[in-house]
């Protein structure tokens, strides 16, 4: 299984400098079990609501990337729902100060090691940076 956090999806659904090197990755692994877990779901739609506040898209548009997001959810990804023993990791990790982690990337590190995740992507490298530090497979998605 492939764990994909939030800012490696973002570029799949919102035209990004990433957007194409992201979609390369995603086509590379196509017979790779990939999962995001139901946290992805709500930094998704949180994201959406920022660019709405930020005037950057409609709300029609924002509701269609929206959609676009789910069936494709439904269609190619495994939905992970964090667990407690997901949330205590987090906590863990948020504990080694070292690794200057966010709460929102603890749990997403939290939940690729509870899973034994193979990989996890992101383009995020603070989180990629607390992955290596923490021993978590982790690959900068471009």
């Amino acid at each position: 299984m492939v764990y994909l956090d939030t800012r490696f999806v973002i570029p799949r659904y919102i035209t990004e400098a990433t957007s194409e090197k992201v979609e390369a990755v995603l086509l590379s692994l196509s017979s790779e079990k990939l999962a995001i877990s139901q946290w992805t779901r709500i930094e998704f739609v949180s994201m959406l609501s920022r660019r709405v506040r930020m005037r950057e898209m409609t709300d029609e548009q924002a509701l269609k990337v929206f959609a676009l997001f789910e069936q494709n959810v439904k269609e190619s990804f495994h939905i992970i729902i964090p667990t407690v023993a997901d949330f205590e990791l987090a906590i863990h990790f948020l504990h080694q100060y070292k690794t200057g982690l966010r709460a929102g990337d603890a749990l997403h590190l939290a939940i690729s090691k509870n899973y034994d995740a193979k990989m996890l992507y992101t383009l995020d490298q603070g989180l990629l940076k607390a992955a290596s530090i923490l021993n978590i497979p982790a690959q900068l998605g471009i």
